[in-house]
Parts: C-alpha cells; structure tokens; sequence
C-alpha cells in the first residue's frame, strides 16, 4: 500500500470528530499524570501532610476517577459525549487549579487557619467526579467514529496516545516543578483542561449513535452491577488483579517519589523517572504483543504479575536512579505482556450476551487498587522507610505483595483450568 493510499484509508476509516477527541484525551492525560506524578512530594513538602494523609487523599482521588466511569457512562450516553467533555473538562480546570491554590502564597490568606486536609477532601472528590467522564467519553466517541475496519486500529490509537501524555506530563511538570515551583504543576494541568473546553467548544462534532442503540438507564447500571458482583469466579478474579495496580499505584506513584527524595536526593528528578515506564509501553509494545500472541491469554497475565514483581527486587539492589529506572521497565515489561491479555480474558469470562457489560467493570480492579494502595503506601513509607536504616525494605515488602498476587492467580488458573476439564468431561 502507497503513502497516499495509507493517507486516504486513514481519512475514509476515521470521522473528524476521532481525532478531535483523542487529540482532547492527549491533553488530558498529560494534565492526569503530571499532576499525579508530583502529588505526593507537593502534598508532603509543600502542604506538610503525613505519609499516611498523603495516601488518604490519593486513594480518595484515584479511586472514585475509577470507579464513577461505570456511572459516568450512563450520564455522558444521555446528555451526548460533547456535552459530557464539556462538563469533565470545566470541573477538572476548577478542581486542579483549587489544589494547586492549597499551596500558593497568593491564596494564604484564604486557607490560612483552615484544617487543609478537610479542605482538599472535597476538591479532590470534586476533581474526580469531572475526570470519571473522560474515558466513557474518548471510549464512547472511538467506537462511534470508527468503521468495523478501521475500530482496532483506532483504539491502538487510543492507547498510544494516553501513553504520550503519560510520558510528556511527567516531563513538563519537572520542568515547572523546578522552573516556577510544585503548586504550578497544577495551574499546567488546568490550562491544558481549560485549553480542551475550548477545543471541544469549537470542534467537536456530536455523533449520533446508530439507530435502534439502547442506552441504559441508572436502574439498569444497579441491576448490572449486581449481575456482575454475583459472579464469583469474575470477582475473585478481579480481586486478585487488585493486588497487582496496589503495587503500580501504591508503590510507584506514593512509596517511590518519598524514597527518591529522601534516601538517595532531594532534588532528583522522581517525575522524569516516572515517566520511563510510559516511553518503555511506547517503545516495545508491538514487539512484546508479537513475542507473546502464542501465550494462552491465563498463563500471560500469570507470566505479566511475575514480571512485574520482579520490579521490586531490582530496586531495592540499589540506590542508582539508573538502575531504578531499569526496574520500572521491568515493571513496564510485565504490564504490556499482560494488559491486552486481561481484556481479552474479561471478554472469554463472561457469560454469552454479557461482553459488554463485563468489559464496562474491567477499570474496577484499579478502583480498588487506588482505595487500599494510597493508605497502604502511605503507611508502609513512614512505618518502614521514612528515617529507617535499611529503607530498601519497603520495595521487599511490595516484592511480597507480588509473590502474593501471583501465587492466587496461579492457583486460580489451576482452579479454572480444572473446572473447565471437569466442565467438558460432563458434557
């Protein structure tokens, strides 16, 4: 195929509206991560929270940005997807910029005197409502801007774009961070927000579903909700997965800023470190995808926690941020061998006609990673690293979180595997 025909299937496969969204979704994952990325140090140093507020107040934000999509997606069907961007996009231009105020010398006078951790409650809550309407948007308007042909390649797309912001948000906010000051991180991530109301003001095009498409009502979320939470094998499934993001969120985004700063210097570049993981997903991708088709999708997702795990041991070898970074490719490594597999198993899970409506929980996992992983990070920094002789062992204990998580999915694909043998001897 010629550049030009490559062009053309590219415009014919593609509705104006698909890039106008990711390009919106671009913008938005760059303000997400950089701001997440520095929230623990800007909520310790800079706000003088403990370790263990500061993975409060994470878990409370990550956890409902997670877990409202479910709902999110009901609202954002209802009012049309242009509208829903409307209202995520104000709500997280208001909610980043009160954070980042919590900590301005222009906005002392205001907060001074007030217990600022019940201050922030609400924002961070506030803040996460708006952002819940982002994925079932950018999801919602993908599948509808898309031809049969074209909707793999445009959820590719998708994800390879969220992985850029991933790994430029990060980057921009070390340069403010160092440049003006940590609270300003946060007036970046508003103005790239308030920049997307514009956007989407000017250029997205609303598209109507196609005809005879049923959205579901509120009534019938809550009936879902309790189909999906009465399958056990699905639940026990995504508990186990739990414990793998309770390590990525609780480990990487609340124990790893703390350690960096505190044992190895104060003024290493814990936010550009972050980002090596996101680059590493870009990078090698692809050819992890193609050395691992072959894998059957259970024993992928049991070789991607062990991966992963191993991350730990590879920082707590050492103090070399190198080296660090070394281990959150591994981490990386370990994601991308069992990412794409974890979907395609939801997919094989659920029960005929039921695809859908499992596929619409598969973000549960990271809910609930976020709820326990913040409280559980934070505890684990200030109980065994902050001002501990040996620091290193908070990565043990995460290791051990791994060797965990992989010991139950290895036992619940024995589990599996021999009831689907008993399943087809019946039959």
């Amino acid at each position: 195929m010629s550049i030009s025909e490559r062009f053309s299937s590219l415009r014919e496969g593609f509705h104006a509206t698909f890039w106008v969204a990711n390009g919106m979704e671009l913008f938005e994952r760059l303000a997400y991560y950089g701001q997440a990325t520095i929230l623990s140090i800007y909520l310790r140093n800079r706000l003088g929270f403990s370790e263990i507020q500061v993975g409060t107040l994470s878990s409370i934000f990550g956890s409902v940005i997670y877990f409202l999509p479910i709902f999110a997606g009901t609202i954002a069907d209802k009012i049309g997807f242009r509208r829903a961007f409307m209202f995520a996009f104000s709500v997280l231009t208001i909610g980043y910029f009160l954070i980042g105020s919590t900590g301005m010398s222009a906005f002392a006078g205001i907060y001074d005197g007030l217990p600022k951790f019940w201050v922030l409650v609400p924002i961070v809550i506030f803040t996460a409502i708006g952002g819940s309407f982002i994925k079932p948007s950018v999801l919602g308007t993908v599948a509808l801007t898309t031809t049969p042909k074209s909707k793999s390649l445009g959820f590719a797309i998708y994800y390879w774009l969220v992985n850029v912001g991933a790994f430029l948000g990060p980057n921009i906010a070390n340069v403010v961070r160092k440049q003006v000051g940590i609270e300003f991180v946060y007036l970046v991530s508003a103005a790239s927000c308030l920049a997307m109301v514009g956007v989407n003001f000017f250029f997205y095009r609303q598209i109507r579903p196609p005809q005879g498409e049923v959205t579901e009502t509120l009534g019938k979320k809550m009936e879902n909700l309790i189909k999906v939470l009465t399958n056990r094998r699905f639940i026990v499934f995504l508990l186990i997965f739990s414990l793998y993001w309770i390590m990525f969120w609780g480990g990487l985004y609340i124990v790893l800023p703390f350690f960096v700063t505190d044992v190895i210097s104060k003024d290493a570049d814990f936010d550009r470190l972050l980002s090596v993981g996101a680059l590493a997903i870009f990078v090698l991708q692809i050819l992890i995808n193609r050395l691992t088709k072959n894998v059957p999708t259970r024993s992928a997702i049991l070789t991607g926690f062990a991966v992963s795990s191993l991350c730990w041991l590879v920082l707590g070898a050492t103090s070399s941020l190198w080296v660090i970074a070394i281990g959150i490719v591994v981490w990386s490594v370990g994601e991308m061998i069992q990412a794409p597999r974890y979907y395609e198993y939801i997919s094989d899970l659920a029960p005929p006609g039921q695809q859908a409506l499992f596929q619409g929980y598969a973000f549960l996992p990271i809910a609930i990673a976020w709820l326990v992983g913040g409280p559980f990070g934070g505890w684990l920094y200030a109980t065994y690293g902050k001002g501990a002789p040996h620091p290193a062992i908070v990565w043990y204990v995460m290791f051990g979180v791994g060797v965990l998580a992989t010991v139950l999915m290895l036992f619940y694909n024995i589990f599996v595997a021999r009831a689907e043998s008993s399943h087809r001897g019946e039959a």
